[in-house]
């Protein structure tokens, strides 16, 4: 049997958010960016509010997301996109923003994400970084299943975009100690794992929702400087540092590391196909999991697309934040 062709796009490395929407039009199109008040996230929101998007800047810091709003409402004649607060790592403001929404959603886009130089931990004790950039997402998605199935009804399809990252090549997850309990604390692992869930994340939920006219999709947005690094190790830093010494990643702008966010929001390609791994805007190549990060910058591993490691984690994060099982 021949190897499935990747699904492709006209996009590269060097295209941007607003090049993958020219001549797009999203009027009608519900969306939500999490994470928008900085960085890649801020970018996204612009580029579909741009496009005709009525966007909600998720973000943790109102103050921060009424700024960005106000900006992006400078440059797209006054077309404001909404500002709720989410703390992804905090389960009540989840509940209190899943709750509020009211009406059909088009378009999720997980992208926040956080950084930890050191062992951090939520009140339930669980791992910071796991804990927001995983489970808070989970959390926000699984609540606002409901609402994506009716955009899906009235638009023809309803599309989740999960962040990921070229670190996840450094760890798949680890379902023996999630929250690093029993081994020795490495904030580049963690991060690793909870970026191989944000993968597995999107094979999971396009494999259970896919009925409700739901798809999923991962997305590496490449080697972007933002408030992301801020809370980077010496040690990370230096790991980074000689990552682009040995030209594993090339840093791209911010409009540059938009664009593949963008192209798993919009493009025909991925409108009715989800559980993929994108990076430069086309689905990646899969590598395997012992394959060298600095030999395949541009590739996937095998324990981010694996679809029994996708099932046991959505199992194990709906056991832990006691949620009613998919169905």
């Amino acid at each position: 049997m021949s190897a499935r062709r990747l699904v492709t796009t006209p996009f590269t490395s060097s295209s941007t958010a607003d090049e993958v929407l020219r001549g797009v039009d999203l009027t009608g199109v519900r969306a939500i960016v999490t994470g928008a008040s900085s960085g890649l996230g801020v970018e996204t929101a612009r580029a579909l509010t741009a496009a005709g998007a009525e966007v909600t800047l998720a973000v943790r810091n109102t103050a921060a997301g009424d700024t960005v709003a106000e900006t992006i409402a400078k440059t797209t004649g006054g077309i404001r996109p909404r500002v709720v607060r989410l703390d992804l790592a905090d389960r009540a403001t989840v509940t209190r923003f899943v709750d509020a929404w009211d009406g059909p959603l088009h378009l999720l886009v997980n992208n926040a994400g956080v950084v930890t130089g050191g062992p951090e931990r939520t009140r339930e004790g669980w791992e910071l970084q796991l804990a927001t950039n995983h489970l808070g997402h989970f959390a926000l998605a699984t609540g606002l299943r409901h609402a994506l199935a009716r955009g899906a009804a009235d638009r023809g399809g309803a599309r989740i975009v999960s962040v990921s990252s070229t670190a996840h090549m450094r760890s798949g997850v680890d379902f023996d100690d999630l929250h690093f309990e029993r081994r020795g604390y490495d904030p580049q692992i963690a991060y690793a794992q909870s970026k191989t869930a944000n993968s597995l994340f999107a094979v999971e939920a396009s494999r259970l929702w896919a009925s409700d006219g739901i798809v999923a999709n991962a997305v590496n947005p490449g080697g972007v400087a933002t408030g992301l690094q801020r809370n980077f190790t010496p040690e990370q830093r230096a790991s980074l540092d000689a990552a682009e010494a040995a030209g594993v990643f090339t840093y791209k702008t911010v409009e540059q590391g938009a664009a593949t966010s963008v192209v798993a929001a919009v493009a025909p390609e991925f409108a009715r196909s989800g559980g993929h791994y994108l990076d430069d805007g086309q689905e990646a190549y899969t590598v395997p999991n012992d394959a060298d990060l600095g030999q395949h910058p541009h590739g996937v591993k095998e324990w981010a697309l694996d679809p029994a490691a996708a099932e046991r984690l959505w199992t194990v994060s709906t056991g832990l934040l006691r949620l009613r099982p998919a169905g």
